[in-house]
């Protein structure tokens, strides 16, 4: 077999293939530190704030359950909750986003999906969705009673909940998704705070009142 000769010394070839190797290596290198140093200057720039949440209104309609002949929840309520993009230059989408009710961390209605939405920089964007329990929600009995009492002594502390996905835009660049938790906390007085006496079948606007507007936790 023929031993090809580079220049007329030995491993000639080999040793010019291997410098041509370390010379593309490093220049590969040096772009992706160019590139890692310009996307951390873009973030640093451009840094990405978390919108902001309030929960300007919640009417709850109905608030039924009847511990302990039955665990079934029967609600239904509406939220009205406003959010702020608080970025100069950043904008968000808001990608299947549902809202519901807790009560002590226990869903008390189904999701409802939020329709998806872009809000441009300082923009703002308000929901009022109905959130309903569907004939579906079945609380476990301590917590059935514990909500029963918290009627009957005139409070009941809900947090309706924001969850879903969002997108950041700068200029024509969108990135992937981001998980978005909201937690509103909504403090609900029953019967003008005397509360309901053990009867849990009151409602109307004017039964349960939402006590304050608030503003809602935010995590990304």
């Amino acid at each position: 077999m023929a031993v090809k000769d580079c220049g007329g010394h030995k491993g000639g070839c080999e040793c010019h293939r291997r410098r041509l190797y370390r010379k593309c290596c490093g220049a590969l290198l040096a772009l992706v530190l160019l590139a890692l140093f310009i996307i951390l200057i873009v973030y640093l720039v451009l840094r990405p704030h978390k919108p902001t949440f309030y929960l300007q209104d919640l009417a709850v309609l109905c608030l039924n359950v009847t511990p302990p002949t039955s665990a079934y929840l029967f609600t239904t309520m509406q939220a009205t909750v406003a959010a702020r993009n608080t970025n100069d230059r950043v904008g968000v989408y808001y990608d299947e986003t549902d809202m519901y009710a807790q009560y002590k961390g226990v869903a008390i209605t189904v999701p409802t999906r939020l329709p998806v939405a872009y809000q441009g920089h300082r923009d703002q964007s308000v929901w009022s969705p109905y959130l309903r329990s569907m004939d579906s929600v079945v609380l476990p009995p301590q917590l059935a009673i514990a909500l029963a009492q918290d009627e009957t002594a005139g409070y009941v502390l809900v947090d309706v909940r924001v969850d879903g996905w969002v997108r950041w835009k700068v200029g024509t660049w969108i990135s992937g998704h981001y998980h978005l938790r909201v937690n509103c906390p909504a403090l609900i007085r029953v019967n003008e705070g005397k509360g309901s006496y053990g009867a849990t079948t009151g409602g109307g606007p004017d039964y349960f009142r939402f006590q304050q507007a608030a503003a809602c936790a935010v995590d990304i």
